[in-house]
């Protein structure tokens, strides 16, 4: 509370003492009069009614400024990877130590080809991936699946993870998760989730077949658990996944880093 705030409640507070006081006060000294005492006794009386007008047009005031500037929200979606977790391949692959212009390569034709963002949607099975991911280099056969068998080191949770999701729930929101996450991956790293005990419910792409930012996928998060779009702040570092939050009604933030995610969250009301 501000100062100003803290001065002007205080300064109600003395204005409503001695108005109480009043009738007590004529009637112990010697000036006593029926006049003045029920003067007083009125004036005390009117001065509780408007006190308690004031804080219910206040409530009222207060409830229509937060509904305002967004903090009706309840429930707040997060994205996984490189929100919650960092997702480092480019690490993980100079970690190989193979020649420049192999790295190149198994970076273009794995993590930046269109097919590892198919995986993440699950309609084959891993082997079928990886046969497909080898027909883009068959010159690297072994080392891609080298590479591929051991993408769950490319995840590690961030350290504010917990921490954030923890202080969220006590502050009343649901809690919820919206993430494109392939079978193996999943399967090999959801161990380190440690915040996924304090969700409310979680959709990931390789579950339900859908991946962001098709509409589909969110509106199966929304239908599954009955959330209303406008109470939803959903957070993604992906502009695309935010738009596509946005066009079903949900607010979005775009994530860069904590502080710079927890300040858009506050001046939506979430704090």
């Amino acid at each position: 509370m501000s100062k100003w705030k803290r001065g002007l409640a205080l300064a109600g507070a003395v204005f409503l003492l001695v108005i109480f006081c009043l009738p007590m006060y004529f009637a112990l000294t010697g000036t006593f009069s029926m006049g003045k005492f029920m003067a007083s006794l009125a004036g005390a009386l009117f001065a509780a009614v408007m006190a308690y007008a004031m804080w219910l047009m206040y409530r009222l005031l207060n409830r229509k400024r937060l509904e305002k500037d967004g903090r009706r929200i309840k429930n707040v979606i997060f994205d996984v990877g490189n929100v919650l977790v960092d997702y480092d391949w480019k690490t993980y692959l100079k970690g190989f130590h193979f020649p420049e212009e192999e790295e190149k390569k198994l970076a273009k034709e794995i993590f930046q080809s269109d097919i590892w963002n198919e995986r993440d949607k699950g309609l084959y099975d891993e082997e079928e991936y990886i046969r497909r991911f080898i027909e883009k280099a068959p010159e690297y056969k072994k080392d891609i699946r080298r590479v591929l068998r051991e993408t769950p080191k490319t995840i590690g949770t961030k350290d504010y993870a917990q921490t954030w999701v923890q202080y969220l729930k006590k502050r009343g929101y649901r809690l919820y998760i919206l993430s494109n996450y392939s079978e193996y991956m999943l399967e090999r790293t959801k161990a380190k989730m440690n915040f996924l005990k304090y969700m409310d419910g979680a959709v990931f792409s390789c579950d339900v077949k859908e991946v962001k930012p098709e509409p589909a996928i969110y509106k199966i998060l929304l239908e599954d658990y009955g959330l209303k779009p406008e109470e939803c702040v959903f957070i993604d570092d992906r502009e695309e996944n935010c738009r596509g939050a946005r066009k079903l009604g949900m607010h979005a933030v775009r994530f860069h880093d904590f502080k710079q995610a927890t300040a858009d969250l506050e001046a939506l009301g979430v704090k």
